[in-house]
């Protein structure tokens, strides 16, 4: 199976039940409904990437389908966690991508997202055998990349939540989930 499309989604659950909270968060990601399979960071060539909306629209119940995840939980109050997914994929079409997951503490929101979307990047870059300067900040790497005219799309989804105040377990999980057709 080669998968043909992908999207992104991210959600949150709090339960007094652990288990409970990674449901919830996988119902509010709009993906409950599936039994997920995790897999590695490829994109594979030609892979179409899709909005959520469109992209969970083709899911069916019950499918196995493939996923890659980023997931953090606690029951620590006030705790920051987050989970993120970033993905950068080339200019040649015929040649794969890359997917990342970070899960933290104690980070906000966009420095998530930016250090998910920046480890796909440079997975993709190290592949390409572009050269780069890892000391650099992201946003200027990023330019550099795209600016070499082979690293055409970079993006992230994350999701952050801070642990429920009455010590409720809190969940967050961010994904790309591939369709087959």
């Amino acid at each position: 199976m080669v998968p043909k499309k992908v999207f992104f989604t991210k959600g949150v659950g709090r339960h007094k039940q652990e288990l409970q909270a990674f449901e919830l968060a996988l119902r509010d990601a709009d993906i409950e409904q599936c039994n997920l399979v995790y897999v590695s960071s490829i994109i594979p060539p030609y892979c179409k990437i899709l909005t959520k909306e469109k992209g969970v629209q083709e899911l069916k119940a019950g499918e196995i389908t493939y996923v890659v995840m980023s997931r953090n939980t606690t029951n620590e109050p006030n705790r920051l966690i987050g989970a993120a997914i970033g993905c950068a994929t080339p200019k040649e079409k015929d040649t794969h991508g890359y997917i990342s997951e970070h899960h933290c503490f104690g980070v906000t929101s966009k420095k998530l997202e930016d250090y998910a979307e920046d480890l796909a990047a440079t997975m993709l870059a190290t592949t390409l055998g572009l050269d780069f300067d890892p000391d650099k900040d992201w946003d200027k790497r990023k330019q550099e990349y795209k600016m070499s005219g082979q690293i055409v799309r970079t993006q992230s989804v994350g999701q952050t939540a801070e642990g429920d105040k009455d010590g409720l377990w809190t969940t967050v999980v961010a994904a790309a989930v591939f369709l087959e057709d």
